[in-house]
């Protein structure tokens, strides 16, 4: 009890002089902003980045943005923030973030990389094949800009595995609704789903038996025709 009746003044005087005969809490304000610089803000960013606090990340690199609009720090946390969204799997986030430095920065070095992050934002969020597959016809959009535009990027490169990853996804589903027209007798329907997956989503692992459907469908319709008769009676 003596030691700490003795601790307690040393650490009060430490304070007293440190702060200049001033209040903790204005003390306290004035070291936060003294580091408050866009080069410490940004490394916060990436520091809470890298230890998966990415919603606390987006608050660091928001203020770089907004404090210091005019550091070459500000364009590189406009990208951060949008990678931290991307990590923590808030990819409407994320791809708002990304477009937005794309509209803003349409020269920017990163583009490539920007545009590679928005079309994964989209496959990110591509659902099972009995469900609406916009998001995978809008990644494919999207890898394929950036195909025209970056040809020789290395995330171009990348992006060719992604867009057959998609083709083959709205492949399975051009095929989900016409096995689902065939396994009804709706035979015709069916085939129109078979022939349109073998004239855009060819060589995507879905050709062996799309071709096998559409020979059987072609069959079985030419079968109930013939039984119709010329009057198209049975």
């Amino acid at each position: 009890m003596v030691r700490n009746k003795r601790v307690f003044p040393v650490l009060l005087a430490v304070v007293f002089l440190l702060s200049g005969c001033k209040m903790w809490l204005p003390w306290a304000k004035r070291v936060e902003m003294a580091h408050s610089t866009p080069e410490n803000l940004y490394q916060q960013g990436l520091e809470e980045y890298q230890d998966g606090n990415y919603k606390r990340a987006v608050e660091l690199f928001q203020r770089v943005k907004e404090e210091y609009p005019l550091s070459p720090l500000a364009i590189m946390s406009e990208i951060g923030i949008a990678d931290a969204y991307f990590s923590g799997k808030q990819y409407l986030e994320a791809n708002l973030a990304y477009s937005e430095f794309l509209n803003l920065h349409p020269t920017n070095e990163n583009l490539s990389y920007v545009m590679y992050q928005i079309g994964m934002c989209h496959f990110n969020e591509i659902t099972t094949i009995d469900r609406d597959q916009s998001e995978a016809l809008n990644a494919l959009k999207a890898f394929e800009r950036l195909l025209v535009r970056f040809p020789d990027s290395k995330f171009s490169f990348m992006a060719e595995k992604a867009i057959q990853n998609c083709r083959k996804t709205l492949g399975e589903q051009e095929f989900y609704v016409g096995k689902f027209y065939f396994n009804i007798k709706e035979y015709r329907a069916a085939l129109r789903r078979f022939e349109k997956i073998a004239r855009d989503y060819a060589n995507v692992g879905l050709d062996y038996k799309v071709n096998y459907f559409i020979v059987e469908t072609k069959r079985r319709i030419a079968e109930a025709e013939a039984k119709r008769g010329p009057l198209g009676k049975k």
